[in-house]
C-alpha cells in the first residue's frame, strides 16, 4: 500500500532542499530520519516532518507497520515566487525573488503485490 504526504508552500528554495532529498530517495524510513537528523540544513527539517506525516498516514490509515515502509517516490515542486524589491545601489530598486516549495514523499510497504 503506498500513501503520501505534501507540503505546499515551504519556504525553502527548491535547488537547495534536491540535494538534502537526494540522500533518502530509496532508502527505508529509519534510515532516512537518521540521515536528516545529523543533516544540517532547514530542508532537512522540513523533510523530516513531511516523512513523519507520510509515516503516520501509513501506520494510521492504513495499518501498516512503521518498519516495513520504504521511500519510493519523492519530489520537490516548484511553487508560488515572492517577489520581493531592495534598494539597490544608485537609487534602483532591485528585485530578490523568495521561492517556495512544495515537498512530497510517498512511501510504501516493501512487500510487492501481485496484480
Amino acid at each position: 500500500m503506498e500513501t503520501y504526504a505534501i507540503h505546499k508552500g515551504a519556504e525553502v528554495a527548491p535547488r537547495k532542499a534536491r540535494m538534502t532529498l537526494d540522500l533518502i530517495r530509496g532508502k527505508d524510513v529509519q534510515t532516512a530520519l537518521g540521515i536528516l537528523a545529523n543533516t544540517n540544513t532547514k530542508a532537512s527539517r522540513l523533510i523530516s516532518k513531511v516523512l513523519n506525516s507520510a509515516i503516520a498516514n501509513a501506520v494510521n490509515n492504513n495499518g501498516a507497520n512503521e518498519f516495513d515502509l520504504v521511500i519510493s517516490e519523492c519530489y520537490i515542486n516548484p511553487g508560488k515566487t515572492r517577489k520581493k524589491i531592495r534598494f539597490g545601489s544608485r537609487s534602483n530598486v532591485d528585485r530578490h525573488d523568495k521561492r517556495t516549495s512544495h515537498i512530497t514523499i510517498k512511501v510504501s510497504d516493501s512487500v510487492k503485490e501481485a496484480k
